[in-house]
């Protein structure tokens, strides 16, 4: 067992080095985005003071439209079907109000996804996620959806005889989506691609009242539902694509183990795939609007936290909701420094809670947030296991072999704010402050104890060359 564990600690560390070369190619490339978009604002504001003058009223009157492209979408295609089962008795025109009601009400389960709904074709209804605005949970978004639809059907047929002519078939397929809006005070969006083609083909590939996913959906979303094989399909350039069955929410991270509705098990897990988005626009916010002086506390050490807080999570045993919580700390322990650089943990804590309500953390979870935030005060007392590993990662370069470039850029940062005298003096401190440090957990000091020590005879050949 125990061989087990290290090995799947060992399989982590590698993710989330991986991990962190890709944050850092990210911030390279955020950096060189925020100069284009810049550009593209001036260009921009030059337009809309044109549009705005006397003259151009009717070019402002135009309509709104565009081509993006999406490189992960998951298209919902469904089907209902009941025309086929119309009789001479039946009311027509009151089935047909049914079927408004039955898409009234799957509109509101998108909305309560924050999907997009693309449109209605007589007796079929589509809709999307991660589109028009991207992120990471779109699959699971849908899927969730897909199930609630599902459910609502079931309940308006067992209502009385003539909603009974009614079957569903739901189709979803993630991929590549060219998305198309067009519209004046409203924006409406098509759908263009294989995706679209895909979700339908599944859809007519489906039995009656089931949700069938292609193997691309069922791999993003296979951790959260229970889906059984449901053969292959032939498509065009692709070959054979396999289908799932999707049966319902994993008993275990279910409400009341019946798979319709998701527990709090299953909103950590889920949080835990959209912390990517959240990180994406915190770190594009750090990159903005911190100052420029910060050659510290700056995007990168914040990748570093985020990565080492989650690395000695795992090793240190605890849980996913945990291992959330120091993800969502050490990317908001430093945002305070986009207002002010003394007590910047407290602004910090202001900006987790204007934040992440937006992103269902509970208010529980804030405040735990928010202590871990504290905890990186220096001096760092930690009182728990939570916070001695957020302050073990915080410093973690204190042990590392880049210790000196590191601890040079803190000095520049303090010594531009005339926080610190000569290089002389600052690394007098840090052989002292080394000196008194202590690692808190035990990963962190088999990791990083035995380096440190080197550090301070490093440093002690630096302040005799000077």
């Amino acid at each position: 067992m125990e061989k087990y564990q290290k090995k799947e600690l060992l399989k982590r560390i590698a993710r989330l080095v991986k991990q962190n070369k890709e944050l850092n190619e990210q911030l390279r490339q955020l950096s060189e985005g925020n100069r284009k978009l810049e550009s593209l604002v001036e260009n921009y504001e030059r337009k809309l003071s044109r549009i705005k003058s006397p003259g151009h009223e009717e070019d402002s009157k135009a309509d709104v439209s565009g081509i993006l492209k999406f490189k992960m979408g998951t298209v919902l295609f469904a089907n209902i079907h009941g025309f086929a089962k119309l009789t001479e008795n039946m009311d027509t025109q009151g089935l047909m109000d049914e079927l408004d009601e039955l898409f009234f009400h799957f509109d509101q389960i998108v909305k309560k996804f924050k999907l997009e709904k693309i449109k209605t074709i007589g007796d079929s209804y589509m809709c999307a996620g991660g589109v028009p605005l991207k992120n990471s949970t779109n699959p699971i978004d849908v899927v969730l959806a897909a199930l609630e639809m599902n459910k609502y059907l079931g309940e308006l047929k067992s209502g009385s005889d003539k909603n009974k002519v009614w079957d569903i078939r739901i189709g979803i397929h993630t991929g590549s989506v060219t998305a198309i809006a067009s519209g004046k005070k409203k924006i409406s969006w098509e759908l263009k691609g294989d995706t679209v083609n895909i979700a339908s083909r599944l859809s007519s590939s489906c039995s009656n009242d089931r949700i069938n996913i292609s193997d691309n959906t069922y791999e993003l979303i296979k951790e959260f539902f229970t889906c059984e094989y449901n053969g292959k399909i032939p498509v065009k350039y692709l070959g054979n694509l396999s289908m799932y069955y999707v049966k319902g929410i994993i008993p275990d991270i279910s409400l009341d183990g019946k798979g319709i509705f998701p527990n709090s098990k299953f909103g950590t897990k889920f949080k835990l795939i959209q912390f990517s988005d959240m990180q994406e626009l915190i770190l594009d916010k750090l990159e903005k609007e911190l100052p420029r002086h910060l050659y510290y506390h700056n995007v990168k050490h914040t990748i570093d936290v985020v990565t080492e807080v989650e690395l000695l999570g795992w090793a240190e045993g605890v849980d996913e909701e945990d291992v959330l919580l120091l993800k969502t700390a050490a990317l908001f322990h430093d945002a305070g420094h986009t207002v002010g650089y003394d007590n910047h943990e407290a602004i910090g804590c202001s900006i987790a809670r204007d934040f992440l309500p937006g992103y269902n953390y509970t208010p529980a979870q804030i405040e735990r947030i928010c202590e871990l935030i504290i905890a990186t005060r220096m001096p760092p007392r930690p009182k728990n296991l939570l916070e001695k590993i957020i302050c073990d990662s915080d410093l973690d370069y204190l042990g590392r072999s880049d210790f000196i470039p590191v601890s040079n850029n803190l000095y520049e940062e303090l010594k531009e704010q005339n926080k610190i005298g000569t290089l002389n003096d600052w690394n007098k401190l840090q052989i002292k402050f080394i000196s008194g440090h202590q690692y808190f957990t035990e990963t962190a000091r088999n990791l990083r104890e035995v380096n440190k020590q080197n550090q301070i005879e490093r440093i002690k050949q630096l302040i005799k060359q000077d």
